[in-house]
């Protein structure tokens, strides 16, 4: 009798590494975060967290990072159909671009984009005057969180696509079914768990994103100033307990929304096994 050896090492010590490895690298720096902000009291802490400049920010950085999502959840799934589903001259060059965000630091997308938006730019030259201003406003800040977000849907949609059964599409268009129909009724479903995956990753990133929006977003108090750029003017100037206190913040926030995402993701995953 035979017995199967594994590659890697058995449950407990895998366990173990593992445990270890999100202890070192997670769980111990949002610990420090939030034992930081015990050194202020409740009120401090109140205080800190909900001035009207740093709620500002949480409605600017929130709200363009769900719009962002939202955005790359439309063109990121197109782009994804039009990779798999069709054959034209630079497919691959297309499909290695969609991996740029990915590669090029965020302050270079932050510089270059800026700069295409800015008032004489080449594309913020033609914007001003239909009177659509881009940089040093909270659109300049939509723009830079779609850009590094499109990948994660992409890249998230793109294989569910590749597995999906051209012949399953095919018997509902024999059996009458358009083109909508479908798409509704055939694809959707099966790629919605991975588009509500890049969503969520996109949505995630953009929350945090920093360097790629400072340069085109002009940092105006009340207007475009986002809610990382906050924490680094206070750590700049020696508020490390008010600093850690605003980032606890948009760690609970992030988590809470996350965890309602991943909730809407496993109760349509179960609707969706029960009605089959």
């Amino acid at each position: 009798m035979s017995t199967k050896k594994n590659i890697l090492p058995g449950f407990n010590l895998s366990l173990g590494y593992t445990i270890l490895y999100l202890s070192l690298i997670v769980l111990i720096p949002l610990s420090a975060a939030f034992i930081k902000t015990t050194e202020l009291s409740f009120n401090e802490f109140w205080e800190v967290v909900t001035a009207p400049r740093v709620v500002a920010s949480y409605k600017l950085t929130f709200g363009a990072s769900l719009i962002g999502a939202l955005i790359n959840a439309v063109f990121g799934l197109l782009t994804a159909w039009v990779l798999v589903r069709y054959k034209f001259p630079g497919k691959k060059i297309l499909d290695a671009l969609v991996d740029l965000p990915f590669a090029l630091p965020t302050a270079v997308a932050g510089i270059t984009l800026a700069t295409l938006y800015s008032a004489h730019g080449w594309i913020g030259a033609w914007l001003e005057p239909h009177g659509i201003k881009v940089a040093s406003t909270p659109l300049g800040v939509i723009v830079a969180l779609t850009f590094i977000g499109l990948p994660f849907v992409v890249r998230t949609v793109q294989p569910v696509l590749e597995d999906l059964e051209a012949e399953t599409e095919e018997a509902a268009a024999s059996l009458g079914a358009n083109r909508w129909q479908t798409f509704s009724k055939i694809v959707f479903p099966a790629i919605w768990p991975a588009l509500l995956t890049g969503f969520s990753l996109a949505f995630a990133r953009a929350i945090g994103e920093y360097g790629s929006v400072i340069f085109i977003a002009g940092n105006i108090p009340f207007v475009s100033e986002i809610t990382p750029l906050i924490i680094y003017i206070k750590l700049d100037e020696h508020e490390y307990s008010q600093a850690t206190a605003v980032a606890v913040v948009m760690l609970v926030i992030s988590f809470l929304l996350l965890f309602a995402i991943n909730g809407l993701q496993w109760w349509l995953n179960r609707r969706h096994t029960t009605s089959h």
